[in-house]
């Protein structure tokens, strides 16, 4: 059983990332140009706005009604507007092509990391990167282990990295990932 997730700082935020798939994909879609537990803090804002956080529901809501919710305050992003439009797109996706089961991407077929992946990068706002940060978050954290998984995800599949979201189990661990992250934009700025 997978443990309960330590991302936000938050326990009821965390509980809903622990408990609900949907909830820890939307937090992963959240998690650019804001801090990462803000990001992840993100889908229980929603959840507390709508009374629960149904991917169908998200799905077929009226956009502004939903660009509504994710505006706040507070806002559930710095850019609640184009958030709001791309988890709509998101959820859309989701029950098109898997009935709004997120496991899913991970279980139908018995899926090796390879797939997982490609079925991530497949997902409206996810990139190889955020696609591969996921597979590493559903390895390290959740006991999604597919065969190769640590390779489909690359670095961030690394043991005892400190990159991502993924590698995040509490305070210390944040900061950690909080300073490599600001080191490699030091050094991008530089090179």
């Amino acid at each position: 059983m997978p443990k309960t997730l330590r991302l936000t700082g938050d326990a009821e935020a965390d509980k809903l990332l622990s408990d609900d798939p949907f909830a820890l994909l939307a937090g992963m879609l959240l998690d650019q140009q804001v801090p990462m537990e803000r990001a992840f803090a993100g889908p229980r804002l929603l959840a507390d706005r709508l009374g629960g956080l149904d991917v169908h529901r998200v799905a077929e809501m009226d956009p502004d009604e939903f660009a509504a919710a994710c505006a706040g305050p507070p806002a559930v992003h710095r850019f609640p507007g184009a958030m709001a439009k791309r988890l709509q797109a998101l959820s859309r996706y989701l029950v098109e092509r898997y009935d709004g089961r997120v496991d899913a991407l991970w279980s139908d077929g018995s899926p090796d990391g390879a797939e997982v992946l490609r079925r991530l990068k497949d997902l409206p706002g996810f990139g190889e990167q955020k696609a591969k940060i996921f597979l590493a978050l559903l390895g390290k954290q959740r006991d999604v282990r597919p065969a190769g998984w640590r390779e489909a995800a690359g670095a961030y599949g690394e043991e005892g990295a400190r990159r991502s979201i993924a590698d995040v189990v509490d305070e210390r661990t944040l900061q950690e990932v909080r300073a490599v992250k600001k080191q490699a934009k030091a050094a991008a700025k530089k090179g």
